[in-house]
């Protein structure tokens, strides 16, 4: 992805140096001044009190996506790495997840991938209407809605958006 957005930006033989150059300097300006997503602590504590393990699986260079949590007190089971899209099932299936929640249609690509169910939250980039339009079991509104959407899943509504989905 990032090589990718890089290319709008410059030309084919400079990417590889801009990306370097990129994420060398992004532990000064980016890691201290990023908040945590509203939700995020209680998600990860939801999912152990169910009894799971809290995996992160992302697109995002691994080192700087460590450095982001670690900042922020968050420390997941595992967190994997420059993984974009489909390629996401990958670590998703390494890790038997049965749930993968993120915010953008490439994360619900890789849920379905990876057979997962997809849990979509509606606070990133994407809009509801999208995220269900690529496939989405789940919409929520935010990630604060997740933990008594997990309750309710664990307790066997299956499919069932639970009383905190988005409905659009």
């Amino acid at each position: 992805p990032l090589a990718e957005e890089l290319a709008n930006w410059f030309p084919a033989e400079e990417i590889e140096a801009v990306a370097d150059l990129y994420r060398e300097m992004y532990p000064a300006y980016a890691i201290e001044p990023t908040l945590a997503l509203p939700g995020a602590r209680e998600a990860v504590a939801a999912v152990r009190e169910a009894g799971g393990r809290a995996v992160v699986v992302t697109a995002k260079y691994e080192p700087n996506a460590k450095l982001h949590l670690a900042h922020l007190g968050i420390e997941p089971d595992a967190v994997i790495g420059g993984l974009w899209a489909e390629q996401k099932a990958v670590a998703l299936r390494e890790h038997d997840a049965d749930v993968y929640v993120g915010d953008h249609v490439g994360d619900v690509r890789g849920a379905r991938a990876a057979g997962a169910r997809s849990v979509a939250v509606a606070s990133g980039p994407c809009d509801a209407e999208e995220l269900r339009a690529a496939g989405a079991d789940v919409v929520l509104a935010d990630l604060t809605r997740f933990p008594a959407w997990l309750a309710a899943y664990r307790d066997g509504e299956g499919d069932a958006a639970g009383p905190d989905a988005a409905r659009a």
